[in-house]
Parts: C-alpha cells; structure tokens; sequence
C-alpha cells in the first residue's frame, strides 16, 4: 500500500473506495459538481492545501477536468500535485452503459496503472506506523459530542486549529484524525478546557 502524506481529491464514493484499497492517506471526494456549492468541502481542502498540500486525482474526461480546473483556481499552484489517469475506453463493471466520452473513470481503471500515474507525479511511498484513529467514542469521551456544551468544545478546537466553525463533527473528526494522534488530541482539549 503507498503512503501518502496530501490529502488526495477525488470525485466520488467509488473512486475514494478504490483509492483507499491503494493508498494510505486522507482521501477527499468532492461528490462531483457537488464542490462548486460546498463551502465546507472547500474550506476542508483549503485546509489541507496549506498543511499537507493536496493532489488531485480526477477522471480524464471533461468533467473531471472541470472540477480539476475549479480546485486548481482556490488552491496556490504550489500547494497542489496534479495525478493523471491515461485515457482508457470502456465501461465501469457498476454501470449498465458507458459514460458520455466513453472512458473509464479512477474507480475503474487498474490498481498498477494508478500507482504508475502517482509515480509519473513524483509521489513516492513514505513508511511509517499507521497510527491508531480517534474515534467517535473518543470524541465523546473528550467531551466534543453527545454532552450539554459539546458544540462550545468543538468550536474551540476548531478555532485553534482555524477551520470554519461550521465544519460539521464528523468533518472534523476526519481533520484530527490527520494531525492529531489521540493523546495530542487530549493535551489539546485539557489546554483549551484550562486543565
């Protein structure tokens, strides 16, 4: 499995499922054109552009580029590594018929061919322990759900590590799940709790 250090970008469900059977990493789907409306879709890959920096995996069709083009104008140029997939004709096994431009799309194209393309992009595999995830018990065992000044907490946390306010708290569980491991997580919420 490649290890991955930026968030990755791509289009939907089926290409983040492929993906996360390949790669190792934080993986974030833009639910198609569903991005051009998202403010917190956006605020979250702003946010990993400037800590991680992104890449971006789209189909190579034009809707993919559109939505390429689209991440590409919000993001600094070098906050951002591009990934192409080859063009490859054919039909999704999910799908009853080809697409409009008759290609197949990152869920359907090989596993090899995929890493081939990360490779082409200079992205190298970097090993290390996959670390244990905060889980939604964490959470409200820290206090950050299911208790009566919860949504205080999270907007605390929220503001110290500057995301939008209104990232909702499964978005923000996926962002802590990325910087924090969960005794850091601890430290933080005892520092913002004046423990």
């Amino acid at each position: 499995m490649l290890r991955v250090e930026q968030a990755i970008i791509v289009e939907g469900k089926y290409d983040k499922i492929k993906l996360a059977s390949i790669i190792d990493g934080i993986i974030i789907q833009t639910n198609g054109y569903g991005i051009f409306k998202d403010k917190e879709k956006v605020a979250l890959i702003k946010f990993y552009a400037e800590k991680t920096g992104i890449i971006i995996l789209t189909d190579s069709d034009s809707a993919g580029f559109l939505i390429r083009n689209y991440i590409k104008g919000i993001i600094p140029n070098d906050r951002i590594t591009n990934v192409y997939i080859p063009d490859v004709f054919g039909k999704e096994k999910r799908k009853s018929k080809h697409s409009c431009e008759g290609k197949i799309g990152v869920e359907g194209i090989d596993k090899d061919i995929i890493l081939e393309a990360f490779s082409k992009a200079g992205i190298l595999s970097s090993e290390g322990v996959k670390r244990e995830s905060i889980t939604r018990l964490d959470f409200f065992e820290l206090g950050l759900s299911g208790r009566a000044n919860s949504s205080e907490l999270r907007r605390n946390l929220l503001k110290k590590i500057k995301l939008p306010e209104l990232l909702s708290t499964q978005g923000l569980l996926e962002v802590v799940n990325t910087i924090y491991t969960r005794e850091e997580l601890v430290d933080v919420i005892a520092e913002i709790k004046g423990d």
